[in-house]
């Protein structure tokens, strides 16, 4: 597990990039110690609003000593958070959760599927993998958010939509097919339904694939178990067949976990 950081983080800045969804760098030393598929805990200055907010990392620029985090605003937590402007500040802690085991597969040609609020933590895996990543993107219409920094990495990107506006109409899966694309191995993120999908085309064509749960969650450090999966396996201390999404993944083998 990656040694966390508790403390303030600076906001560097925070822009909304579509409709609800808000792009947000923030300065913190968290940084130094974040991989591609792990996430960080964010606070409310709110005395009142004790469960902190995780957020998926989308970019790491140990540089600047900066993440950048994207995501939903979806209740009065993330509503807090999208109205920080540059230089206040916001107690983080993190990075939490493991995360994609991109040194084993550096040299493979990787599949990188995202949808929806899973598109984010692509982002940073399509730059460490470059020419060798393939990423499929969904999205429900024609707002295709991040879209411009994924072309900037080099890789290659498909595109599927809901309603048919951009890429294949429907799914990644259905992307994927069309395009008649391949990969020593997937790392998926995106809503369960998906997930479920893609964890049954690798097991067909014979697929390494990894997924980044989506679950809600509360302390983010494994005391709670509010956010428990099914897994294929029994847990060795409780002896029943549940993972910790926020501590034994995020990212877990697809055949780790019931979809």
């Amino acid at each position: 597990m990656t040694e966390k950081t508790y403390g303030m983080a600076k906001v560097i800045s925070q822009e909304k990039i579509e409709q609800d969804i808000v792009s947000l760098w923030l300065e913190t030393e968290a940084c130094q110690r974040a991989r591609c598929g792990q996430f960080v805990n964010l606070y409310s200055n709110q005395n009142g609003r004790l469960l902190p907010r995780p957020i998926s990392i989308c970019e790491i620029d140990k540089d600047v000593k900066a993440l950048r985090l994207v995501y939903r605003i979806a209740g009065e937590g993330t509503r807090e958070i999208s109205k920080l402007s540059a230089g206040e500040e916001i107690k983080l802690l993190g990075p939490l959760g493991n995360g994609f085991p991109t040194e084993e597969f550096a040299k493979r040609t990787v599949l990188l599927m995202g949808g929806g609020i899973g598109i984010p933590p692509m982002l940073e895996m399509a730059k460490a993998f470059g020419e060798k990543a393939v990423a499929v993107l969904g999205y429900r219409d024609s707002h295709t958010f991040l879209l411009e920094d994924f072309q900037k990495t080099g890789c290659r990107i498909l595109l599927s939509s809901d309603d048919g506006s951009v890429g294949v109409k429907g799914t990644v899966i259905d992307a994927l097919k069309e395009a008649k694309a391949t990969g020593d191995v997937i790392f998926a993120c995106g809503p369960k339904p998906m997930l479920r999908g893609i964890k049954a085309y690798a097991s067909d064509a014979n697929i390494k694939c990894f997924v980044s749960m989506e679950e809600r969650m509360a302390c983010g450090i494994g005391a709670c178990l509010g956010c428990v999966c099914k897994s294929t396996t029994k847990d060795p201390h409780s002896n029943v067949n549940n993972k910790r999404v926020c501590k034994d993944g995020p990212v877990f083998d697809a055949k780790e976990v019931e979809l």
